[in-house]
């Protein structure tokens, strides 16, 4: 029997342990893997992630292992116009936007739990929920046959997610673009000029970026609103890297061609683009009795704001706020009013999340898409002076604080299981 079981071990997954943990309960954290996953090598996290990862207690640590992103660039390919770009910092704590290692990420998130908080090779295969008591709880099966009983499960499993297919949302769509990243290493440093920004470069159908996360290492990014070829089975990174290269990025500034070149191949990856429709977001069934989505899971979007991962860490908190207050005295979940806690946590991550798909989506739309006057005109007028300023203000959300252990509610009798 757990207090609380969390599927996957990724952003969400743990911030989401993290929080719980914070505030006095203990999940127990399932994740398929053999090993914390590292796919997709960095992120870019801005304002709102430092706001919550401040809350987590792990934004001092982060910061001193990774590089600022002051602004960014947007490099029109074909017109060579440039655009500035600064990126607000955090409203509550003054931090930059920084580029960080997403296995460094995972790994400080692993290290604020209690041991075996997390079992690796676990893979569930069923989820029901029953009756106890008269109280609700949930029965987790895992593949070797395992049963779990938890008064809550979180599922932070992916895009793929089973829970999200448990409780009945449609499955993600393809947004008709796939993207490809990758880590370039420079052992005698890169010595960019403008390291501590973001670098964009858009083209018909296409986009590219780069971000520097220290000295010597480079993050990559180009998406297309193709397939690469060769791309389909993911099993050749040198053919990866080449048709890169040598086909779709021919065309862009010679620095990201060389960055491109650097790339420590291990590191390679593809993958189409998907999202879930915001609307699925907003009427879908984001909760159940005592079942809920964080991450990826709950809302899939493409990566053109690079607020996937920001995202994730928001849901840790709002939803360790919110948990944190069906806590008693004595430090258990009380069974009766998880339910509520989890359905004030979907209603207030509902809105949020649908905007941040639509907004990715759209800013993709705008950058990439078509080379008519219009499409021209959006990219440069439209993008410029009105999109930005919306998209600033998204990543100045904050999530909010957590209840003390000491301030949590208590009551004379711990009803819960």
């Amino acid at each position: 029997m757990e207090e609380v079981v969390i599927v996957g071990a990724g952003i969400a997954g743990l911030g989401t342990a993290v929080a719980l943990k914070k505030v006095g309960v203990r999940a127990l954290i399932l994740e398929k893997s053999k090993e914390l996953r590292t796919t997709g090598a960095a992120l870019g996290l801005f304002a709102s992630a430092w706001v919550a990862l401040d809350t987590l207690g792990v934004s001092d640590k982060l910061a001193a292992l990774s590089a600022p992103l002051e602004r960014g660039y947007i490099t029109d390919v074909r017109t060579k116009s440039i655009q500035e770009v600064h990126y607000p910092p955090s409203s509550r704590n003054g931090a930059l936007p920084r580029g960080v290692h997403r296995k460094v990420l995972l790994e400080v998130l692993a290290e604020e739990l209690p041991p075996n908080s997390i079992r690796f090779s676990s893979r569930i295969t069923s989820i029901e929920t029953q009756v106890e008591h008269g109280l609700s709880i949930c029965i987790v099966t895992l593949d070797n046959g395992t049963i779990i009983k938890s008064k809550v499960v979180i599922g932070c499993d992916g895009i793929h997610s089973i829970i999200a297919r448990w409780l009945g949302l449609a499955p993600p769509v393809s947004s008709g673009r796939s993207g490809v990243r990758g880590l370039s290493v420079f052992p005698k440093g890169h010595g960019f000029h403008h390291s501590h920004a973001l670098h964009q470069f858009v083209d018909v159908g296409k986009r590219a970026a780069f971000f520097s996360l220290n000295d010597k290492e480079v993050y990559w990014y180009f998406g297309a609103t193709c397939t690469p070829k060769g791309m389909e089975k993911e099993e050749d990174p040198e053919m990866i890297q080449r048709e890169v290269m040598e086909d779709l990025a021919k065309d862009f500034p010679p620095v990201y061609l060389d960055i491109v070149k650097h790339s420590d191949l291990s590191s390679l990856t593809w993958a189409p683009l998907m999202f879930r429709y915001p609307w699925d977001i907003l009427f879908g069934n984001l909760a159940r009795s005592n079942v809920t989505l964080a991450g990826d899971a709950m809302h899939p979007m493409t990566p053109d704001l690079g607020q996937g991962g920001c995202s994730a860490l928001e849901d840790a908190v709002v939803l360790g706020r919110h948990l944190g207050d069906s806590i008693s005295k004595h430090g258990k979940l009380m069974t009766q009013y998880v339910g509520v806690a989890i359905e004030r946590y979907a209603k207030e991550r509902r809105l949020r999340a649908a905007t941040l798909v639509t907004v990715s989506y759209l800013s993709g739309r705008v950058q990439q898409d078509g080379s008519s006057r219009l499409m021209r005109f959006l990219r440069h007028v439209f993008y410029g002076l009105l999109f930005a300023r919306v998209v600033k203000g998204l990543t100045r959300y904050d999530c909010g604080k957590l209840p003390r252990v000491s301030s949590l509610p208590s009551c004379e009798s711990d009803s819960s299981i």
